[in-house]
């Protein structure tokens, strides 16, 4: 998923805490909800990111490449740092209704 395009905002807000609430009836459970979802997009994050560092990789040796600066690595940088957090992107999932949960021990 391409969380660039996601229309979440880069800052931190102050949320209403009933709006948590709404779909599982429990604060608790819906925070949990949204941090395991956060993992998730820190997770694909990472693993997206990984496969792009290691295109930039070579064999040469760790001299070199520390003088070498990839204008290509630059941008790649300033993109993933321009992305929301986890934490924002997860949060306005949830509070669209864009989160699929369920119980497992419930029937």
């Amino acid at each position: 998923m391409d969380y660039k395009k996601s229309k979440t905002s880069g800052v931190a807000t102050t949320r209403n805490l009933k709006d948590f609430s709404v779909q599982t009836e429990n604060i608790y459970e819906s925070l949990v909800i949204i941090a395991k979802r956060a993992n998730q997009i820190a997770a694909d994050l990472k693993d997206e990111l990984s496969d792009k560092i290691s295109d930039f990789s070579t064999k040469t040796d760790a001299i070199s490449e520390e003088m070498f600066e990839n204008k290509e690595q630059i941008e790649l940088a300033r993109y993933y740092e321009q992305i929301p957090k986890p934490t924002l992107i997860a949060t306005q999932e949830f509070l669209n209704n864009e989160v699929y949960f369920k119980y497992p021990n419930k029937g």
